[in-house]
């Protein structure tokens, strides 16, 4: 742009691609700096008014003496008072962080244009998730913004060697994608997976934030099983990162992922570090035994009540007395469909509706089902506790792969009996033994491979300064927690 007819001509074509008069939140401000013609692009609702207010008055007031020679380094250093004031000679580049929120200067004599990070993004505050309540602890969850969210990590991570990696993923979307590790503690091998993971992506956008992030780096797999972590939680994505874990976060998703994630890793809970040790172990005990009756209690239920000539005398009252208009295996699946009927209705139901709705399904609707001759109580019963046990599982994600499994059980017991339910157990048992989490590490680490002394870590909520050794599966660099001086004494 060394004369008038190459300004205009790159910033025509500029405001032709983005839309300019065409969309009315593209803005296109031309202003007179020092005698010579320059050009603000910049969007509408994403830029400080009061910021480009002053930026412009400070611009249009200079005099041709104060810029020139050096106009592209006087401007810079001596006439835009902003912390993050940039410059790039790409006009792709350009048009991208435009698009972005930032605000991009062109200038009559310039080849470079200035680029002003003065975007503010709307934005609600941190609050707690509602999926990952505690008792105590921080109320504070990510949010929707980005830049945010690396904030709220980095409050609890003062270390210098924390990075937080940007890409564009997208050609249509370009989306902010961020990854997050510490340098020093992070298998680099992991961190390299997961960039060329986001290399190779070519899509136009990422429809879904990081859960369509998530199909793109774990591959195309229809394992219902979980493979990686996802939280709300600052708190919780510290604690991975500190542990050698990678974190991959999406613009305008308020939520992160967490990788390599294990089986345990969907079993526990911020409120077990929450609580003393013996009462997080009591938690985490209780928590196990709800996953393991969601998943086994409606089929061992169905296999005992229809084979109870097998049963102890110490068990015949398992049973009906009397079996209603419906078999007890078609009454069982209509209980799985109905539980998750009521929980896609409550999602979908205004908040000050949901406990009406909680009622109307949980209890009219059973009761009536009851008199009328549908079900019997022992099946509403046992249909309910598997359902409590879901709820209590800390990972939606985990619980409902769990309820796949759960029904494929239900359905082999009704119509094979004891070698179904041997059948159903072993699809779940090969199936978690050939999956595979991010990084080729086993899903059912530290039980496969065995690790004695991580298995109890995750039996048993231990007390903090117990645990120093970082999981070894992670093959961390730094794998020791304790600081520096103590391993020198050491």
């Amino acid at each position: 742009m060394k004369n008038k007819k190459d300004f205009n001509e790159t910033v025509d074509n500029l405001a032709n691609k983005l839309g300019v008069g065409k969309s009315f939140d593209i803005i296109r401000r031309n202003i007179n700096i020092g005698g010579k013609m320059a050009t603000f692009f910049y969007i509408d609702g994403f830029i400080k008014d009061d910021m480009m207010l002053w930026i412009m008055a400070i611009l249009q007031k200079s005099n041709r003496e104060e810029i020139v020679p050096d106009t592209l380094k006087k401007l810079v250093e001596g006439k835009i008072p902003y912390v993050e004031c940039d410059t790039t000679d790409d006009i792709n580049e350009a048009e991208y962080l435009i698009l972005s929120g930032a605000a991009a200067l062109f200038m009559e004599g310039l080849d470079d244009i200035i680029v002003i990070d003065a975007r503010t993004y709307p934005a609600r505050g941190p609050e707690e998730p509602d999926l990952e309540k505690a008792t105590r602890g921080p109320k504070d969850g990510f949010v929707e913004t980005i830049v945010f969210n690396t904030a709220l990590i980095r409050r609890r991570i003062r270390d210098p060697n924390l990075r937080f990696e940007i890409a564009k993923v997208g050609k249509r979307s370009q989306s902010d994608v961020v990854i997050g590790y510490i340098g020093d503690i992070t298998n680099p091998d992991l961190v390299k997976s997961a960039k060329k993971k986001l290399e190779q992506i070519d899509k136009d956008s990422l429809v879904m934030g990081v859960k369509s992030l998530e199909e793109f780096i774990l591959g195309r797999n229809w394992n219902p099983f979980p493979q990686a972590k996802f939280t709300e939680r600052p708190d919780v994505t510290a604690a991975h990162l500190l542990e050698g874990h990678i974190v991959v976060m999406v613009d305008t998703t308020p939520s992160v992922m967490i990788l390599p994630a294990t089986i345990f890793h969907f079993t526990q809970h911020a409120e077990d570090y929450y609580q003393n040790p013996a009462v997080g172990t009591y938690l985490r005990w209780v928590r196990f035994f709800a996953i393991t009756l969601s998943y086994i209690l409606p089929p061992l239920w169905l296999l005992l009540a229809t084979n109870q000539q097998v049963l102890p005398e110490w068990l015949n009252f398992i049973g009906p007395k009397k079996t209603g208009e419906i078999t007890l295996l078609v009454q069982l699946i209509l209980l799985e469909i109905g539980i998750d009927m009521l929980r896609m209705a409550s999602i979908h139901t205004p908040s000050a509706l949901t406990t009406s709705l909680g009622i109307i399904g949980a209890l009219l609707l059973s009761e009536f089902a009851i008199k009328v001759g549908w079900f019997i109580p022992e099946t509403v019963l046992y249909g309910a506790i598997a359902g409590l046990g879901m709820f209590a599982t800390p990972s939606m994600e985990f619980a409902l792969a769990l309820r796949l499994f759960r029904l494929i059980l239900l359905i082999l017991t009704g119509l094979f009996n004891f070698y179904g339910f041997g059948i159903g157990v072993l699809i779940l048992l090969v199936t978690l033994l050939r999956t595979k989490t991010f990084g080729g590490i086993n899903y059912l680490w530290p039980l496969i491979p065995f690790n004695k002394k991580a298995l109890s870590s995750i039996i048993m909520r231990k007390p903090i300064p117990e645990v120093r050794m970082r999981p070894d599966v992670l093959r961390v660099i730094d794998k020791d927690s304790s600081p520096p001086d103590d391993k020198t004494e050491e």
